[in-house]
């Protein structure tokens, strides 16, 4: 009798250190859900939709969890408003004052975001994002190039041998795009965001800025692509730039204007894919979101329906 209680409590010892070791194991196999703020409040853009459907993408994926911080415009509420940056890995820039340089982020905010990147933060520069503030100097060099004059800043261009020609200030023309188009990203620098990408592949409906322009300083160009409808040359489309300790990325893809739902821009497979993994790089240096199946070839953009999008 004394054997067999005696067996009894060394298997339900036995028991407990194995359930520990599987809960264990199973905890250590999940990710660890990173947290991103979106900020928006102006743009020429659709602003609200843009950023929706990037908090829909994101936490479609299960490794984040997205917050919106909508800048007030009022000056009583823009002196209460605080985005927190720091409780974030990573911060997407959803404004842009283009039409009306009026609107502003308050000083304060600026500064924090400064500090925020140069300390080691995430920044993600999205679309139209890089229109903005040209006032803003420390700005100009954590998103590297952006829409701005011909007087303003150094151009990246990419010519026939892939090389990467750096175009003064004067030359040339002010940032520009002809009409959207399924463009073909072709890959220049192989980075963590597009490994296992093809050399190659098709996106929906995107612009191909020309010219874009600033410091164009500690700042790594990922891809590019022919820009068909108007100069006839090659541009930069992704970028990735070091601020201090902290990652910028920066890129033209993802316009989505007014007017318009859940376009084809934004259902491609291969934005939606980036976007993830360009996220998780921002918040850990590394990506471990696989590349799907679907994933647009040189040949064919690859779309998703409206009705495999969770609401």
């Amino acid at each position: 009798m004394a054997i067999t209680m005696l067996s009894s409590k060394w298997y339900s010892l036995a028991l407990v250190l194995l359930l520990t070791q599987v809960c264990y194991y199973t905890s250590a196999q999940k990710p660890k859900t990173i947290k991103v703020l979106i900020v928006d409040g102006f743009s020429n853009h659709d602003w609200k939709q843009t950023s929706n459907l990037t908090k829909r993408i994101l936490e479609e994926s299960k490794r984040f969890e997205v917050d919106i911080s909508t800048i007030p415009l009022d000056s009583m509420g823009q002196a209460q408003w605080e985005p927190a940056f720091e409780k974030y890995a990573v911060v997407i820039q959803n404004t842009n004052n283009i039409q009306n340089p009026a609107l502003r982020w308050p000083g304060r905010v600026e500064l924090e975001l400064e500090n925020y990147v140069r300390s080691g933060g995430g920044l993600y520069v999205l679309h139209s994002g890089n229109n903005a503030f040209p006032h803003w100097k420390e700005y100009d060099k954590m998103i590297g190039m952006g829409w701005r004059p011909k007087t303003t800043g150094y151009s990246l261009e990419i010519n026939e041998n892939k090389d990467v020609v750096r175009i003064p200030p004067g030359e040339g023309n002010g940032t520009n795009h002809g009409n959207r188009f399924n463009a073909i990203i072709q890959i220049l620098n192989r980075h963590p965001i597009n490994k296992g990408y093809p050399d190659e592949w098709k996106t929906a409906s995107t612009e191909v800025y020309n010219y874009p322009r600033g410091p164009a300083e500690n700042l790594t160009v990922l891809s590019f692509a022919y820009d068909s409808t108007s100069t006839k040359k090659m541009w930069p489309v992704e970028w990735v730039v070091a601020y201090g300790r902290g990652r910028v990325y920066n890129s033209s893809m993802g316009h989505l204007w007014q007017g318009e739902t859940y376009p084809l821009s934004y259902r491609c497979i291969g934005f939606q894919t980036t976007m993830i993994r360009v996220a998780e790089w921002l918040a850990t240096a590394g990506v471990t979101y696989p590349v799907p199946e679907k994933f647009p070839s040189k040949e064919q953009i690859s779309i998703r329906t409206e009705s495999d999008f969770p609401k």
